[in-house]
């Protein structure tokens, strides 16, 4: 990703998370709850229009069939969507991440917290700020809207840049940037 470059700063690293369809440790929770809630609620829509039921039946249960595709498929796509069409960089001064259309651009010196999370495969997850919730009940997509906390999200090497960031942060020559 090229960043535009303020004056003095140099460019240390850039790079994408992982792609494709991502299984997390969340999901040996969200995978049995979601068969659940779409089973039943694919079972209420199912009976409810087999029986001379009120229409409001059937379209009361709509809105828990959709959210039963989204929680038991959907999700997963629209991570896999949502991480294709982001990048990240580090610079002297500066955390940078581009999804979308959207740019959010850190202060290194004003980050108080900066978390490493790695995987035996040395892939890893680095968090900058406090996160309400350690682990999203939708894996790394969240609830779709929902404030994130910014992170470089299952970057390859998550370790080494984890440790540029650290250095950068403690150079004298990146604090006068």
């Amino acid at each position: 990703m090229p960043v535009d470059l303020e004056r003095g700063e140099t460019s240390l690293w850039t790079g994408r998370p992982r792609q494709g369809i991502w299984f997390r440790p969340s999901d040996a929770l969200m995978i049995p709850f979601s068969l659940l809630w779409g089973g039943f609620a694919v079972f209420w829509e199912v009976g409810v229009l087999n029986t001379p039921a009120p229409g409001l039946f059937a379209i009361w249960g709509i809105p828990f069939v959709l959210m039963g595709i989204y929680i038991t498929v959907g999700r997963f796509f629209f991570d896999a969507w949502r991480r294709g069409r982001t990048s990240y960089a580090l610079t002297s001064a500066r955390v940078v991440i581009r999804s979308g259309g959207s740019l959010k651009s850190l202060n290194l010196h004003t980050l108080s917290d900066v978390t490493l999370t790695e995987r035996a495969d040395r892939t890893g997850t680095i968090t900058f700020g406090a996160s309400a919730f350690p682990v999203s009940m939708f894996g790394g997509a969240g609830w779709p809207g929902a404030p994130q906390t910014p992170s470089f999200e299952g970057i390859p090497e998550a370790r080494q840049v984890y440790a540029q960031i650290r250095a950068a942060q403690h150079s004298p020559s990146s604090r006068a940037s």
